[in-house]
């Protein structure tokens, strides 16, 4: 099969896919107008490996337009969003025009607020031109799909989808945490508003135990009144890791108990994916697309955003049932690799011969196999 993606940047959390989709001996080109942004850089982000894919850049409109035209007739091509999307809504507007088979990849949408009132019009709007030419939409979260259908989206066409990551090779310094005095919850992301670490400080100074200490990996402008907020409500009981690659990242998520994204929205939030792909449960708020796959784990656990009270109970309640077991752990990793570029790779394809067919959409692969505990 012949597989175009058409993003704004050489995403991590779509370049796997790519890369897993060429090792399945499918042809695969991956379009961007850049490598890599300026604010994604100065995260810490890297290029990633696409494997055999072919990588395209196309800096201007005119390229991508130009790029659209040459593809093959029989090309599918997936596209990031609708909206501010840069030289890919042009190219849309190609493919539409040329009949050819597109995909939009979305995310949860951020409609809180009055701009979530302007945000839904947008969509269903944009959604009203572009819907009856597109294949489907492959959405990426827990409320996505509904959100969609919503906008105006044919429940035929849309499809759970998910950011499908490099499988974990090893699980270093699992047995760390066995026997340690403290029930260890970690947090990884950046310390700005949208993520809420303020809200999951707030609530471990309100849990039944006090055998509980935070780990915390990331950085950003609130750190210092984070800092003092956690000195004033949690002293002695949060430890300050700082920024890391992402390989020691995963050690640091082998060795916690749990990982909370506390997050007011993410649209989808790949820490709980690499967690859950480490053996290691994760609670999230249900503003994160990922709130889907922490659920279907079976170990997480999701709590309403911005809710410090709902958080406190999940939290109470994860720890009242004590760290996993080295058995379950590894149940836990094994059956996350649902969620790694293989498993995401063979649903795509699996998914697109469906709708060639006109066959029944296959179960995404969170839901094809359950956790065992």
């Amino acid at each position: 099969m012949d597989i175009w993606f058409w993003q704004l940047i050489i995403s991590p959390h779509m370049a796997n896919l790519a890369k897993s989709l060429s090792e399945l001996g499918h042809s695969v080109t991956f379009v961007a107008e850049r490598e890599m942004s300026a604010d994604r850089a100065a995260q810490g982000w890297i290029v990633p490996d696409v494997g055999a894919s072919k990588i395209v850049l196309v800096p201007n409109q005119e390229k991508a337009v130009s790029l659209a035209k040459a593809a093959p007739p029989e090309a599918v091509h997936i596209c990031q969003g609708v909206r501010a999307n840069g030289v890919i809504g042009p190219v849309q507007q190609v493919l539409k025009d040329l009949g050819r088979r597109q995909f939009v990849n979305m995310e949860t949408v951020d409609d809180s607020g009055w701009q979530g009132f302007i945000k839904r019009a947008v969509y269903k709007r944009l959604f009203r031109k572009l819907s009856p030419h597109l294949s489907g939409v492959l959405a990426n979260g827990k409320n996505t799909r509904d959100w969609l259908i919503k906008r105006g989206v044919s429940a035929e066409k849309v499809f759970p989808f998910a950011y499908f990551l490099p499988e974990v090779v090893s699980r270093p310094f699992i047995r760390q945490r066995e026997g340690a005095d403290r029930y260890r919850v970690l947090f990884v992301g950046q310390f700005i508003e949208r993520k809420r670490l303020d809200l999951l400080i707030t609530a471990m100074s309100r849990l039944d135990s006090e055998s509980v200490e935070l780990a915390v990996v990331g950085s950003g402008p609130l750190e210092e009144q984070l800092r003092q907020l956690a000195e004033d409500t949690l002293p002695g009981r949060v430890e300050w890791i700082g920024s890391l690659p992402m390989d020691d990242v995963r050690v640091q998520m082998a060795a916690a108990d749990c990982l909370v994204l506390p997050s007011r929205h993410d649209g989808w939030g790949a820490v709980v994916s690499e967690a859950l792909m480490s053996g290691t449960p994760a609670i999230c708020s249900d503003a994160c697309g990922s709130a889907v796959v922490a659920e279907a784990s079976g170990y997480g656990g999701v709590f309403k955003s911005g809710s410090v009270d709902d958080l406190v109970d999940v939290l109470n309640a994860k720890i009242r049932e004590g760290r996993l077991s080295e058995w379950q752990t590894q149940g836990l990793a094994e059956w996350a690799r649902c969620l790694g570029g293989q498993a995401g790779a063979r649903y795509l394809i699996s998914l697109l011969e469906a709708i060639n067919s006109g066959a029944e959409a296959p179960l995404p692969p969170w839901f094809s196999s359950p956790c065992v505990h």
